[in-house]
């Protein structure tokens, strides 16, 4: 008896426990379901246009991921009045689901409201239809003058057609755009760029030229032998007469720079960087000429005292240091030997005047 009581109460039990768990199955069937579906949706922008003007349909599908969307193809009409100017490419966007907008361009020449029903996608095996939507192609605004003439036509109050009270404007002749000289460089860039070649070309063969006849490409720095840039300066010292003007310790500091510079160049010997007693010892171990490093120690030795101890020499002094710098610099200079080319070309300077000399005696004889 109670074992069929507690069987009852379980089938009920069980009964209740079913029609509670099965529309919650189907409810999460159906949420699967929808899930899965794709949407589709189109719209125009824009949505009023003039006569010839463009507009454009996009038509955007959502669908999942992997789905294989096509969407339809238009040769040249969507609709009578409506004409597909071209099919853009499509945009596709991947996020959770796929997004997929494709657009179309389309104009009309009929002033009417056209009313499209729908599009047609196909996603797999099945058909989506796109929402219906609108476009108002609208004719342009004519004057009260062309309006009231269009009346005269249809009326059949008159025969001939006058485009002047029409407004209407017949077409232009081919008109000459203006010069913009950027429009013609791509025509340049041939020419330019042969000449460029040429050039170069040109070039090549002048440095190959001057290389075989005076074996450089470019001339070369001039460098003076130390004893010259000596001299030099010497000479501009002298004639500048610092001494005579009183500034006696201008006149032994660039003295003393002069002879610096030459025994560096001269002896190799860093003298800009050195005492005179170092000097001194250092030009008496590279020259046997004792004349010369006595006159040069005499320069060093009277400029310290007149630059350090504020010495004020006397005018033989002053003298005997530039006859000493010179006879310093010419006793210890090298000279560089003519080459036979160069001997040959200062013997034919040097006999030209004479023959030229000849020449002139014997007209007058």
């Amino acid at each position: 008896m109670l074992i069929g009581i507690y069987a009852n109460l379980l089938i009920e039990n069980m009964l209740k426990l079913k029609n509670i768990l099965l529309p919650g199955l189907l409810c999460c069937l159906s949420f699967s379901l929808s899930a899965q579906k794709s949407t589709v949706r189109a719209t125009i922008q824009p949505s009023d246009i003039l006569i010839g003007e463009q507009a454009i349909i996009n038509v955007e599908v959502i669908a999942p991921k992997g789905r294989d969307i096509i969407f339809p193809l238009y040769p040249d009409t969507l609709i009578t009045g409506i004409e597909v100017l071209k099919m853009l490419k499509a945009d596709t966007v991947m996020t959770e689901v796929m997004t997929i907008s494709q657009k179309y361009v389309v104009t009309s020449f009929d002033s009417t409201l056209y009313h499209v029903p729908y599009m047609q996608v196909i996603d797999g095996v099945d058909t989506l239809r796109t929402n219906d939507f609108g476009l108002k192609v609208s004719a342009p605004q004519l004057s009260e003058q062309s309006l009231a003439y269009l009346e005269q036509l249809k009326n059949h109050q008159t025969d001939s057609i006058d485009f002047e009270k029409l407004q209407i404007s017949d077409i232009k002749t081919v008109q000459d755009p203006p010069f913009v000289w950027q429009d013609y460089l791509e025509y340049l860039y041939i020419p330019l760029i042969i000449l460029l070649i040429l050039a170069l070309i040109g070039l090549a063969i002048y440095f190959y030229i001057r290389k075989r006849n005076k074996g450089y490409f470019f001339t070369p720095k001039i460098v003076l032998p130390p004893h010259v840039v000596a001299l030099q300066g010497l000479d501009k010292l002298k004639t500048s007469k610092l001494w005579q003007k009183g500034q006696e310790k201008e006149y032994y500091t660039e003295l003393t720079d002069i002879l610096r510079e030459y025994i560096d160049k001269r002896f190799s010997i860093d003298a800009p960087e050195m005492i005179s007693d170092d000097i001194i010892a250092s030009v008496h171990l590279a020259t046997d000429t004792k004349s010369a490093t006595d006159g040069l120690s005499q320069i060093l030795k009277l400029a310290d005292l007149v630059k350090f101890a504020k010495y004020t020499p006397f005018a033989d002094e002053n003298d005997l240091s530039l006859v000493n710098a010179y006879l310093f610099v010419n006793q210890t200079k090298i000279e560089e030997r003519q080459t036979l080319d160069e001997q040959k070309d200062s013997l034919t300077e040097s006999q030209a005047p004479k023959e030229k000399e000849n020449k002139e005696d014997k007209k007058q004889s």
